[in-house]
């Protein structure tokens, strides 16, 4: 029997970019010991008041289905979070609670986009941003930005994107970045608003790093001038509470568009379980202080990691501002983003993800997720770094 063309086109001609990924698994799982800093998973765990909290809205009985939307609790709760984030106005009805950021991907681009039009995104970009596209019928257009400009997108390269594309109609952005660890500037942000306004494009904002800021502030560009109407917010408690199994996120929007895709959230997920809501609910209230706690190991590691990579002058970086990843600049070995890491993983068992998983502007770089103790993250990167010596000795 035949596939559909749309699933067997879902990963495009590029592939998923995760075969280093699989094969750190596959070592690990034939009982080689790797240290795996490729996908962002927290080395700590879930708090476990958050935990017990689940478990007592569980056991008090709120195990059937919950309410599409979300709980109104909930809700408001991720309502008040954002107004007070942002100053923008925001309430239940601006709120639709979703199974992870990777489900408000989905479900923003399907209530923005017909089949066949074009959704842009800014390159890098996260690994599953083309394939969520594809699987809905729409094009791809990645807008490549440049390590140069600390991967910040240019107005100009925007502008000339949209012109010469067929039926755009969504900008997907992404502050703080995955892979690259940028915060998008006022001016930058500023700048993909005036190309969002001037072209009549929806602006998808990915948001799920907000709580990991590290230099500069974070700036949601829905609290700029005229574009609440036009801008949805993806957030999610995976990065922010370590909650990344509990799947649970939301979208912020135009209370039309959230009305609307809660209809499609009964025809597709059919809503969040109402004891992780409970539980997010919970998370949420702890405040800041707790999200502070969850970001801090990966403050603390970027600084150790800055001040080995500032002991050699081989391996780039763009210091991150926000996020729990590395981007670094490999190019001086001669070696591919993709050849580093694989030889990186077969000599050293030390898996790291090839910048060309991330797109084209991040070829010749490895992106370092910072998800191991202190100890094993510096001995890991001082080993990659030596490493790269080699290769680049052995290029000369």
């Amino acid at each position: 029997m035949q596939l559909s063309h749309r699933i067997i086109t879902l990963l495009g001609d590029e592939g998923d970019g995760w075969g280093v990924f699989y094969r750190a698994r596959a070592m690990k799982a034939a009982g080689r010991a790797v240290t795996e800093l490729t996908i962002g998973e927290h080395d700590i765990r879930t708090d476990p008041r958050i935990l017990a909290a689940m478990h007592d809205a569980a056991m008090g009985g709120h195990t059937g289905y919950a309410s599409i939307p979300g709980t109104a609790e909930l809700r408001d709760a991720v309502a008040a979070r954002v107004k007070a984030r942002t100053g923008v106005a925001t309430g239940r009805e601006n709120v639709l609670i979703t199974p992870g950021g990777q489900a408000g991907l989905f479900a923003t681009h399907h209530a923005t986009c017909d089949t066949g039009d074009t959704a842009l995104y800014i390159d890098p970009a996260y690994v599953t941003y083309p394939g969520v596209l594809r699987a809905l019928g729409l094009v791809p257009q990645a807008i490549s930005t440049r390590a140069e400009d600390g991967f910040q997108p240019r107005a100009d390269d925007l502008e000339a994107a949209v012109k010469a594309t067929h039926r755009p109609r969504s900008l997907l952005v992404n502050s703080p970045n995955n892979p690259t660890g940028g915060v998008y500037a006022r001016d930058t942000l500023e700048g993909i608003a005036d190309v969002v306004r001037e072209h009549d494009l929806w602006l998808i904002s990915d948001e799920v790093y907000d709580t990991q800021v590290w230099d500069g502030a974070h700036l949601s560009p829905r609290a700029l001038p005229d574009m609440p109407e036009r801008t949805l917010v993806i957030g999610s408690m995976s990065k922010s509470h370590a909650m990344t199994g509990s799947r649970i996120g939301w979208i912020v929007g135009p209370a039309d568009a959230i009305s609307r895709m809660a209809d499609l959230a009964t025809h597709t997920t059919y809503g969040v379980p109402g004891f992780v809501q409970d539980a997010a609910c919970f998370a949420l209230a702890q405040g800041a202080a707790l999200e502070a706690q969850v970001a801090a190991p990966f403050r603390r590691r970027r600084a150790l990691a800055l001040d080995l990579l500032a002991r050699q002058n081989l391996v780039r970086v763009q210091p991150p501002q926000g996020a729990m990843y590395l981007m670094l600049d490999i190019r001086a070995t001669g070696l591919s983003g993709e050849s580093f890491a694989m030889a990186l993983l077969d000599r050293h068992a030390i898996a790291v993800m090839p910048g060309e998983s991330f797109g084209i502007a991040a070829a010749g770089h490895v992106r370092v997720a910072m998800t191991v103790a202190d100890d094993l993250f510096v001995a890991a990167l001082g080993q990659l770094l030596d490493f790269a010596a080699e290769q680049a000795a052995m290029a000369a």
